[in-house]
């Protein structure tokens, strides 16, 4: 399952973030540094509005949804990378997610205390993006030094790695924001996956604003903004206290709330969707009268490897998938309508699955 670690400086909003997340409160908040000091963990539902009318067409109530894992991680301070604060184990922490959410405080508060003792989201973002490429360079050197002797000795895949840690050290000690598409090729790619860097997972800065500021923003989250178009990063607008106002009202009621405040949707479902856009994954579904399922599967993703998402078996024994695009299920409004049409098609191993795929998958083991 895919994991997003939610970062920041202690009392940005990250704890009160998840709990709106997971719609529940187990995560604690409160105004002091190092409130959460183990880091929470919830599984959240991606919101998909195709699967309930999906369910309806296919005369189901049972709906499954795809899902990413949030891992709450205790606020991180200057001089973590040498172990102030709980830098260790926060560093740890990052390391084991897929992407990272990097809360940034938008909001004045007097009544809230800022860990720096001023509002400046962009000190804020700076500090911990310069505590991971440190934490960053300390391993890169580490394995330098275990892959050199072998790389004189030529070795040719110490030698790839040797170039490929020499290149990263070169960036990091620049404070470039690393891509590793735009900065790696070829087999350099996976060397640089393998050593499961923190300085080059991608990235979504959420700019926690006030209520006030919800619909537009502010000066703050401006910058927030201008910031992360200048590093190909996302931004979404969130504030986590009204997020988690909304936990407490029923669908309709939390629907009707936003239009007040001028919003279209949630923060988090932008938040969780703007995810899936950094990660470039795509949603396909299996559905019929026992359950309508989401399925995840990165982009370009082939038919075999779709399947082999539900079960190994699948995959080993791929024959063909009958593949209908979501938009023609829903006008024709049923898989015997679109194969009278001919808008249901069968597909061999080299089909890239699209989102929206409704997909059948034959198989033989």
């Amino acid at each position: 399952m895919l994991r997003t670690g939610i970062v920041g400086l202690p009392n940005v909003g990250k704890s009160t973030l998840f709990n709106a997340l997971t719609s529940a409160k187990n995560a604690q908040s409160a105004n002091y540094p190092f409130c959460t000091i183990e880091p929470n963990v919830g599984v959240v539902n991606v919101p998909d509005e195709r699967l309930e009318i999906l369910a309806k067409l296919c005369k189901t109530d049972v709906i499954i949804p795809t899902a990413v894992e949030f891992v709450d991680i205790a606020g991180l301070v200057k001089g973590a990378s040498k172990g102030e604060g709980l830098g260790n184990q926060f560093l740890h922490n990052i390391r084991e997610v897929d992407a990272i959410i990097q809360v940034v405080r938008c909001f004045d508060d007097d009544n809230t205390i800022h860990v720096s003792g001023k509002v400046d989201p962009i000190a804020d973002i700076e500090i911990i993006n310069t505590e991971l490429a440190l934490a960053d360079m300390a391993s890169v050197e580490k394995r330098q030094a275990r892959i050199a002797k072998q790389a004189k000795g030529g070795d040719k895949e110490a030698v790839l790695e040797n170039n490929v840690l020499n290149k990263l050290s070169d960036l990091l000690a620049g404070g470039t924001f690393i891509n590793i598409n735009e900065h790696f090729e070829g087999d350099e790619i996976p060397v640089v996956k393998q050593l499961n860097l923190m300085s080059v997972k991608p990235v979504i800065y959420v700019a926690n604003v006030s209520e006030i500021d919800l619909k537009s923003g502010n000066a703050y989250s401006e910058k927030v903004r201008e910031y992360a178009e200048k590093y190909g990063a996302k931004t979404v607008i969130i504030s986590a206290k009204i997020e988690e106002e909304l936990c407490d009202l029923g669908k309709d009621e939390a629907l009707e709330y936003l239009k007040e405040l001028g919003v279209p949707d949630s923060g988090i479902n932008r938040m969780i969707k703007s995810v899936y856009e950094l990660l470039k994954l795509r949603t396909f579904i299996t559905a019929g009268e026992k359950e309508v399922h989401a399925w995840t599967v990165p982009a370009g993703a082939k038919a075999p490897q779709a399947a082999g998402v539900i079960h190994t078996d699948f995959e080993k024994g791929f024959i063909r998938a009958e593949i209908t695009p979501y938009e023609e299920f829903v006008k024709n409004g049923s898989y015997n309508a679109c194969k009278e049409k001919g808008v249901t098609r069968l597909e061999g191993k080299d089909y890239v699955i699209q989102d929206g795929d409704l997909v059948h998958f034959r198989f033989n083991v």
